[in-house]
């Protein structure tokens, strides 16, 4: 059952997939379609769940459950996996690779492989104020307070 991300509690669980590209503004619209519908009959051993989405940047999607109703379930997740494997293959995208890195390069957002992201530091072209996106964050209130972090402040902090 679909319900606005800010109707959530502070303590829904949050999965954030993160595109390897920017998505184009018709992308977005489909995307946020398919992910209307997907929320609308996400479910648990046949009970609904409370959930929603949120789309950041043009490059981000952020998957909520609100698991005081009803917790998300093995079968469940893989269910949100398999639909986000789906949108990859539409989209010619990267959504599921965590050894990457997106942080803000002044208003532009860069996306480099963990590596680079390594060799940027130690090269001084990202400092410990860069601001980075900590895709490890687990509730909405984590995602609030901690997402959009200078990465001195996240475990990116360990490349500083």
């Amino acid at each position: 059952m679909y319900i606005p991300f800010e109707n959530l509690p502070e303590d829904s669980k949050i999965w954030i997939y993160q595109s390897n590209r920017k998505f184009s503004d018709d992308e977005m619209t489909e995307i946020e379609n398919d992910l209307k519908a997907f929320v609308e009959n996400w479910s648990a051993h046949g009970t609904g769940l409370e959930a929603s989405y949120l789309l950041k940047y043009n490059r981000f999607i952020i998957l909520a459950v609100n698991q005081e109703v009803q917790q998300a379930t093995g079968c469940s997740i893989d269910s949100s996996v398999n639909f986000i494997q789906n949108l990859e293959q539409k989209y010619e995208v990267d959504l599921l690779d965590k050894m990457n890195v997106t942080f803000k390069n002044g208003e532009h957002i860069a996306h480099k492989s963990l590596i680079d992201f390594k060799r940027m530091a130690k090269e001084k072209a990202v400092t410990a104020n860069t601001i980075v996106f900590n895709n490890l964050v687990n509730s909405i209130e984590e995602f609030n307070e901690n997402w959009e972090v200078p990465a001195g402040e996240s475990w990116h902090s360990r490349f500083f």
